[in-house]
């Protein structure tokens, strides 16, 4: 009978109790690495004949009789290690032959530490000739060869890891997704603005339209929800004499998953006292073109084949005098049918059963957001579908509000914040009745902690809310915003 050929994880298994039968641990405590890849790369010319301790992972060698090179890999790139022939330390063990030992048992996917000095081999590559080798961590798995073997997105969301490994062009988004929060943030710092964190788990929930995550609190034996938007805990922090705050907030809501929405996602919300809508719209214009100008060089980028210039100041679109233009009528006073007929015509995913104001906002997505490419305010919306907002100090039936549309979708939403307490409780009341008529994505009740601050009396203010998500999806060319998420699949997987 033929005997089966041990399998790959095998064969790395017995090479650990090989390793421990030589007195060598096959995962280390520590190792004292002092340079990175990319800096003796770039100062080669200088360092030559420098010792320097070095670690990373192996992703490839290659061995000729009594010489092996390595290539070896760390957070900031790819560095070649030289291993001649001839004893060597081995994790502190004269008497270990190098060059052998890593031939044995160092397989791509390893972690190793080196001592060595740097040199430049006759094409020219820095190198370091290895003195000392450490041995770090033991692979069981093997690396995939190419990442043609690992082309199924979902596989790919799944063991992140592997994608991060494997590309250089999705390690890349992530290094840059970290420096454009951080650029953000160095931004509202500048403008004089407090960072803050507010409650995760909440009680009510508010300050949006969306499906909560329900938990409980054991020891309060309570129902929790997941926040779906900060806004209404920043407003108390108004009252409370903060006259200008953001935050980074996790944000959970309860709902489909597709290109630009994920049921766990970042926001970032701001809110200044004595501004209003046009403030923030002059904050929103700088704070994205100096992103796209630090990035890029220039305030042109190339989002899917396309140019999309962040050049100040971007374009105004008022929302009721644009769709009326498309539909041929005033929206404010259409009646129910005719509105649900146009939806129909224009593609409105269940046009039948949407409530009046998600059916008006769904048909300017479909008509006119969805289409719009540069950065475009869409201004001053129905009363019906922005409780949160001021009313408009000129037009009736509308509130001072604008949406920031790059590339057909919604980046930013912000209004001149409501802070009449008595309109306020007027149109959450509203709000609850359209709930009970069908509504469910509309708070079931009314956060009577929020009005009774605002009965203490709020300034006047500008809010605003940033899908920072999509900016960066934007600013990095991604197509899906769980290409920008660096862990995005709920699904569970097992991996064999």
């Amino acid at each position: 009978m033929e005997k089966k050929s041990k399998s790959e994880f095998d064969v790395r298994k017995d090479k650990i109790e090989q390793l421990k039968e030589l007195g060598i641990r096959p995962y280390a405590y520590h190792f004292d690495k002092d340079v990175e890849s990319l800096y003796v790369k770039e100062h080669a010319d200088l360092l030559i004949g420098r010792e320097f301790r070095y670690a990373g992972r192996v992703t490839a060698r290659r061995i000729f009789g009594k010489l092996v090179f390595a290539d070896i890999k760390d957070g900031s790139g790819t560095l070649q290690i030289a291993i001649e022939k001839g004893k060597a330390v081995v994790n502190n063990r004269e008497e270990v032959e190098a060059v052998s030992f890593f031939r044995n048992f160092c397989d791509i996917g390893d972690f190793v530490g080196v001592v060595g000095t740097l040199i430049k081999t006759k094409t020219g590559e820095p190198t370091l000739l290895v003195g000392g080798l450490y041995f770090l961590a033991k692979g069981l798995r093997p690396l995939p060869e190419k990442w043609h073997g690992l082309q199924d997105k979902e596989l790919r969301y799944a063991q992140r890891y592997l994608d991060l490994l494997m590309s250089s062009d999705v390690s890349l988004v992530f290094r840059n997704r970290t420096k454009i929060i951080y650029k953000i943030r160095e931004f509202f710092n500048k403008q004089g603005f407090l960072e803050v964190e507010s409650p995760v788990l909440q009680t009510i929930y508010g300050g949006a339209s969306a499906a909560p995550f329900i938990t409980e609190a054991n020891t309060l034996k309570q129902k929790l929800y997941l926040r779906i938007s900060d806004e209404l805990f920043l407003k108390r922090l108004l009252v409370g004499g903060f006259e200008k705050v953001f935050e980074f907030s996790r944000d959970f809501r309860n709902e489909g998953i597709d290109r630009l929405h994920y049921p766990e996602f970042l926001a970032l919300e701001a809110y200044a006292a004595y501004w209003d809508y046009n403030d923030m719209m002059a904050l929103t214009e700088e704070m994205l073109s100096e992103i796209a100008r630090d990035l890029h060089d220039k305030y042109e980028i190339e989002y899917q084949d396309k140019k999309i210039s962040f050049k100040r100041p971007f374009a105004r679109l008022n929302y009721v005098d644009s769709l009326n233009e498309k539909l041929g009528y005033d929206i404010l006073s259409a009646d129910e049918k005719k509105l649900r007929e146009d939806a129909k015509k224009n593609g409105v995913v269940n046009w039948q059963s949407l409530p009046m104001h998600k059916l008006m906002d769904k048909l300017f997505d479909r008509m006119i957001g969805d289409r719009i490419q540069n950065p475009t305010f869409v201004m001053d919306h129905p009363i019906s579908i922005s409780p949160l907002a001021k009313k408009h100090r000129k037009e009736n039936g509308r509130v001072e509000r604008f949406e920031l549309f790059v590339a057909g979708m919604e980046i930013a939403n912000a209004f001149s914040e409501l802070n009449d307490p008595i309109d306020q409780r007027e149109r959450l009341e509203k709000q609850v009745k359209m709930r009970k008529a069908g509504d469910e994505e509309i708070p079931p009740d009314i956060d009577e902690d929020f009005l009774n601050a605002l009965e203490y009396g709020m300034p006047p203010a500008g809010g605003i809310g940033f899908g920072i998500d999509r900016i960066i999806m934007l600013m990095l060319n991604q197509h899906s915003i769980r290409d920008v998420i660096i862990f995005p699949n709920l699904r569970k997987k097992i991996v064999e």
